[in-house]
């Protein structure tokens, strides 16, 4: 091992090099790194930006780190002090959700009379404004960095909950330096994160998962894959926004998949699930205290579903890009009842305090656990807004102790009316790209639709989401061959409301047997004029278009891109266009009025 001196490692800290960097160049450990540099006295200063450029009072100091000498800026007082850990720079799948509920906790933690200090890299946040939290160190959300400022300040606690991945990643690693993360364990997250546990826990509650393992090479994968029969679902552990998620069809794909799109190990496996195929999603957003009465198994403690969502598209969708419904409108009782009571069951089991999400799929009644994350997700912010509660305060204020029996938050409410979420994607400012959904997710934003008819919910939501549904016109339909059974019966909804059916050859062929009008069109290799024509042409008011096959041919994604370019409503799931005949058929029977969010409350 190649010495370390005290100069060298001064000058490469001073150059901005990490601890986990000087580690890897010098063939220690961080931990070592680490140690050697509080040996030698080696921390770094904060100094001060004014956020408000001195034309008036600036309310949250801003630091920076340096190891430059220099006097440190930082403000001492005598508050208790929690720590929040943002979620770091604006990426697909961390986004702005994870910021609301960072900017939710620092608002409730001050109003029990804590100093909240806010640590994230994002200039373009919420979290990082000059009047949200009492400090703000914009550092990266490091072990090392968090760990500077959590000594540096001697903080009572840290969130770790509300950032989304990036902060859960570091909850241990934090944990074992002596740092107190208030709210649900870290070994608590542990379980949920780590397959095994998952598996273990699921097992002794008597709660059903779809058929899975793991693998940590390519071997194991292809031996997974031929055990569940495909299609299956592959993904990396430990990830946030379905990075690198897939549903891989033939061992040819997974091969390609595990050669090209991860990097797996025993620390790091690839989880392969069996994919329920055509199975209705769920997520559930919960806010729960029992990890204060953790001493008895059986109790006091308050578990509250904050919202049941019912995706609009089937299983196979991220739950970032998914259209969702709250409260659930198909599902019957029984399935809401055991979703009830599985969400209460893990609760209690893993001793959560503050928020929880989890993912179910139902097939024929049969309702599967997909995932659970102890943690805030990203579709709180459209749960609070919808039950006008906010989750992400009381969370913060159970966190740092309190009970929901205090803060008056017992009974689910289950509103008398519709929500529904849709996202935004920004397919139009990316040529060419393909708009299909997957279980990656792509979207940058989300809207909310609110009516006491569903149809009108979900009109109001296409509107948000810059997608208008028309009223009347053309509506060209092609489906695969997979989805050609039920292709008639929603085409059926859209002529009964008057609209004119475009089809190719073979979904006109099948509309055609089942007695329905057809105008046809050619497709694009058998010339001209085709649907791009008809769609330039603004001929074409609405798109019904359900990819072929795992790999889309090159005629349906300029179809699909066409549609985008020429703002034309496309869905690509027969849900969504059900879902799409059910806002037309209630836009043309009664319109649509407003009122404010307020007035729902």
């Amino acid at each position: 091992m190649p010495p370390l001196s005290a100069e060298l490692l001064a000058k490469a800290k001073s150059l901005g090099f990490s601890d986990r960097q000087i580690a890897h160049l010098s063939g220690r450990t961080e931990d070592e790194v680490r140690a050697l540099r509080k040996r030698l006295g080696l921390v770094p200063s904060y100094r001060l930006v004014d956020t408000c450029a001195a034309e008036f009072e600036a309310y949250t100091p801003y630091y920076y780190s340096t190891y430059d000498r220099g006097d440190d800026e930082v403000q001492k007082t005598p508050k208790r002090k929690v720590m929040i850990l943002g979620g770091g720079p604006n990426r697909i799948g961390q986004g702005i959700e994870f910021d609301y509920c960072c900017v939710h906790a620092a608002f409730a933690l001050k109003e029990i009379g804590f100093e909240t200090l806010m640590v994230n890299s994002n200039p373009e946040t919420v979290s990082t404004d000059y009047d949200t939290s009492d400090k703000l160190f914009f550092e990266p959300l490091t072990l090392e960095d968090v760990l500077h400022i959590y000594e540096r300040e001697q903080c009572w606690g840290t969130i770790a909950q509300f950032g989304g991945q990036t902060p859960l990643n570091l909850a241990l690693g934090l944990q074992k330096n002596g740092v107190h993360i208030i709210g649900t364990s870290p070994q608590s997250i542990e379980i949920a994160e780590d397959r095994k546990l998952f598996a273990a826990m699921l097992d002794k509650l008597h709660i059903p998962q779809p058929p899975n393992g793991i693998a940590t090479n390519e071997t194991e994968a292809l031996a997974v894959a031929k055990r569940l029969d495909y299609p299956v679902l592959v993904r990396p552990s430990f990830v946030l926004g379905g990075r690198a998620m897939q549903i891989v069809y033939s061992d040819a794909e997974l091969q390609h998949y595990m050669r090209f799109a991860v990097e797996a190990s025993p620390e790091r496996p690839v989880l392969v699930d069996k994919f329920l195929e055509d199975a209705t999603e769920v997520d559930v957003d919960c806010i729960a205290d029992v990890g204060h009465f953790a001493h008895s198994k059986f109790g006091p403690g308050a578990i509250v579903i904050g919202g049941v969502l019912e995706h609009i598209e089937f299983a196979g969708v991220h739950s970032g890009d998914a259209a969702m419904v709250l409260p659930p409108h198909t599902l019957s009782q029984k399935v809401i009842g055991k979703i009830r009571d599985y969400t209460h069951a893990m609760a209690r089991e893993l001793n959560v305090i503050g928020l929880m999400n989890v993912q179910y799929a139902v097939k024929d009644d049969n309702v599967f656990v997909l995932e659970v994350n102890p943690r805030a997700s990203r579709t709180v912010p459209f749960v609070s807004k919808a039950i006008g509660v906010p989750l992400a305060k009381l969370a913060a204020k159970v966190m740092a102790g309190q009970t929901l029996t205090e803060l008056g938050f017992t009974r689910e409410i289950s509103p008398q009316y519709f929500a529904v979420k849709e996202s935004v994607f920004p397919f139009g400012r990316f040529h060419g790209q393909d708009i299909l959904l997957s279980p990656e997710m792509r979207s940058t934003g989300e809207v909310m639709g609110l009516d006491a008819d569903l149809g009108i919910a979900y009109a109001k939501s296409q509107m948000a989401a810059g997608a208008s549904l028309p009223l009347a016109g053309k509506v060209f339909v092609s489906v695969s061959d997979a989805h050609k059974k039920q292709v008639a019966a929603v085409a059926r909804l859209f002529a009964d409301l008057g609209f004119e059916l475009v089809a190719t050859t073979g979904t006109a062929d099948v509309l055609e047997r089942a007695g329905l009008k057809v105008q046809r069109t050619l497709k694009l290799l058998e010339g001209r004029p085709n649907v791009i024509d008809l769609l330039k042409n603004k001929e074409i008011q609405l798109v019904i278009n359900t990819p072929s096959g795992a790999v889309p041919r090159g005629d349906e994604i300029k179809i699909r891109t066409t549609a985008i370019y020429t703002g034309t409503p496309i869905m690509t799931t027969l849900s969504g266009a059900k879902a799409a005949a059910l806002g037309i058929a209630a836009l043309k029977k009664s319109g649509y009025g407003v009122r404010t969010l307020q007035e729902y409350h």
